[in-house]
C-alpha cells in the first residue's frame, strides 16, 4: 500500500508560495541529497490541477536536470474535476474524492510524493489521507504569499525526524496524529 508524502520548501512564516523567489540561496549539495533521497523512494507523484498546469508547461521540455528526468518518467496523478486530456506523459486524472485517492494508495507499492500544492495537502489532511509531511524550513520570513496552513482546523503532528543543514535550513519530518 502506498503512502502519501508531502514535501515543501517553507519559510519561517509558513509561506510556501513561489519558493523560486526565496529558496535558491539556501539550496546546496546537502539539500539536493535530501531532495534526491526522497525521489528515490517515490513510485508516483500526486498533484493538484494548478501545479499540473505550471509544471507541465516547464518540465517536459527540461532535460538537463535530474529532477526533470524523475518528473518526466514517474507516474503522475492529478486531482481535478476539470482536466480531461492531460498531455504530460504518464499522467492520470483522478476525481477529487477520497475513494479515488484511497484506490491510488492501494494500487501503488511505495511512496506517493506530492509537492507544491498547499490546497491539496490541506484536503488530504482533512480526509486522513496524508501519511507524512516533509518540510525544509528556510531561515527567512518572506512576509507575503500563500501559507501551508491558512484558515484550517487545528492539526496535530508527531515529529519523526529532524536535521539541521549547514545553511540553517531545518529538515523536519512529521506524521499527522489521527
Amino acid at each position: 500500500m502506498g503512502r502519501i508524502v508531502a514535501n515543501f520548501f517553507i519559510a519561517l512564516d509558513g509561506v510556501v508560495e513561489s519558493p523560486d523567489q526565496w529558496h535558491f540561496p539556501y539550496f546546496n549539495d546537502e539539500m539536493g541529497a535530501v531532495v534526491n533521497a526522497g525521489t528515490e523512494k517515490n513510485k508516483a507523484f500526486l498533484m493538484g490541477r494548478r501545479l499540473y498546469d505550471e509544471w507541465s508547461a516547464y518540465w517536459p521540455e527540461s532535460t538537463d536536470e535530474p529532477f526533470a528526468t524523475y518528473l518526466n518518467t514517474v507516474p503522475k496523478y492529478v486531482v481535478s474535476t476539470t482536466l480531461t486530456n492531460p498531455t504530460w506523459n504518464n499522467t492520470t486524472v483522478l476525481p477529487g474524492d477520497t475513494d479515488a485517492i484511497r484506490r491510488l494508495k492501494d494500487s501503488v507499492d511505495g511512496d506517493i510524493a506530492m509537492s507544491g500544492s498547499a490546497t491539496t495537502v490541506r484536503w488530504l489532511l482533512a480526509h486522513g489521507l496524508l501519511d507524512e509531511l516533509h518540510l525544509l524550513v528556510h531561515p527567512i520570513a518572506v512576509g507575503h504569499g500563500q501559507r501551508l496552513f491558512e484558515d484550517t482546523p487545528t492539526h496535530r503532528f508527531n515529529l519523526i525526524r529532524s536535521e539541521t543543514l549547514t545553511t540553517g535550513v531545518l529538515y523536519l519530518v512529521y506524521a499527522p496524529i489521527p
